[in-house]
């Protein structure tokens, strides 16, 4: 166990439970992430063995299946996840966000139908807010869900960014209902959306036309949502009545926040295990790397970024568990270990000097993986805005 990221007063159970995933992170996913990133190959067999270890069913209520963790334990499981390959834990990330909203939002009959099998990863969850050309302004989608006379919908438009959008055979998806309603925020609705799993129509009026490349982020699948005259019935609306879709996807993103910020923790540890282990191993003048002093204050610096990052996403993910609201909590926790995740990854890449361009060398994918974590579930400046007004409001300037 090593002497930074420590988090106090965890159960045995917690550390059980983390000592489980780091082993399987040791021995199953670091020895292979490589190998999977470069191929952008999906890694079924770690998929396969989370499934085993119940961790999509981490947070699930133990009625239903599941584990019955706390928001703090799955953020200490994603963190050790993210340390062997980030996609992995991108794998589990919508997953886990779409059970949340079931389990805080859903109808009794919505929890019993999807979450004992999403506990045991039989249903695999996806969901989608974003569209083409409107990047953070969820407010301005287009997708419409037209009422029938039936009491059904029909839904057309088009999402993207749809992480695990191929594997996954559960969309939660945010489309417009009302029209005229008296805030903009309440013309939204979610729908549950089952489909199969796979590229083309995957049911009638669902299309998932192809996978989008990327820079970094590989392995995991993302990609488009295209609906045209998608007919869904009133039971497939989340919590059964419209209206509520943005604040119950907000919810949804306010711990998806905290997940990127375990991820970014994550991340940034691994590029400090390699550049502090690379620097004792690598000589020059005369003696190893790391006795520089150029190069051992980088490592003060990462070490100190690494520190703050992961108790910043402790407090955020405790605070949430004790039913507080923690959105201040959660988007500093966000913005600062992005950033900092960004700073330790850029520094191990000095650290390797020349080496750590190459794709032998581990760091050159934790270069491309650390800039979607500055912009997954809100950018940096998404953040700096929520803090702000958050601020704004507590510190409110009474005359």
């Amino acid at each position: 166990m090593t002497r930074l990221a420590q988090t106090a007063d965890l159960t045995d159970i917690q550390q059980e439970i983390l000592s489980t995933v780091r082993s399987f992170v040791d021995k199953e996913i670091i020895p292979k992430a490589q190998e999977l990133e470069h191929g952008d190959i999906y890694p079924q067999e770690i998929v396969d063995g989370l499934k085993e270890l119940g961790i999509f069913g981490l947070t699930i209520p133990e009625e239903f299946g599941g584990l019955g963790e706390s928001l703090l334990t799955y953020a200490l499981v994603v963190e050790e996840i993210a340390r062997g390959w980030m996609s992995v834990s991108g794998v589990i990330n919508t997953h886990f966000i779409v059970a949340y909203m079931i389990i805080q939002h859903g109808t009794q009959e919505q929890k019993e139908r999807f979450l004992p099998r999403m506990a045991t990863g039989e249903v695999r969850g996806a969901f989608s807010m974003s569209e083409p050309g409107l990047g953070s302004d969820v407010a301005a989608i287009r997708t419409k869900a037209t009422r029938q006379d039936d009491g059904g919908y029909v839904i057309d438009g088009q999402k993207m960014w749809l992480t695990n959008g191929v594997s996954a055979n559960l969309v939660a998806v945010l489309v417009k209902t009302h029209e005229g309603a008296d805030s903009v925020y309440r013309n939204m609705t979610t729908f549950l959306i089952e489909k199969e799993p796979g590229f083309g129509e995957v049911r009638e009026g669902l299309t998932i036309p192809g996978k989008i490349e990327k820079m970094g982020y590989k392995g995991v699948d993302t990609t488009e949502l295209v609906m045209d005259g998608l007919r869904l019935g009133r039971e497939t609306v989340l919590g059964g009545e419209t209206g509520r879709g943005f604040y119950q996807m907000m919810d949804g993103i306010e711990v998806g926040r905290v997940n990127v910020a375990a991820r970014a923790c994550g991340v940034a540890q691994r590029a400090f295990e390699l550049a502090i282990d690379y620097a004792q191993q690598r000589e020059t003048f005369g003696k190893q790397i790391a006795q520089h002093q150029a190069v051992m204050f980088r490592l003060a610096d990462m070490a100190t970024k690494v520190e703050s990052a992961h108790q910043m996403m402790i407090v955020s993910a405790r605070k949430k568990d004790s039913g507080e609201r923690n959105d201040l909590e959660a988007g500093m926790a966000k913005y600062l270990a992005s950033e900092f995740c960004r700073d330790v990854v850029e520094d191990s890449f000095r650290i390797h000097g020349g080496y750590g361009y190459s794709k032998e060398y581990e760091i050159e994918r934790l270069y491309r993986e650390a800039p979607m974590l500055l912009i997954g579930e809100g950018t940096a400046d998404i953040q700096r805005m929520i803090i702000g007004r958050r601020l704004l409001e507590d510190y409110k300037r009474r005359s």
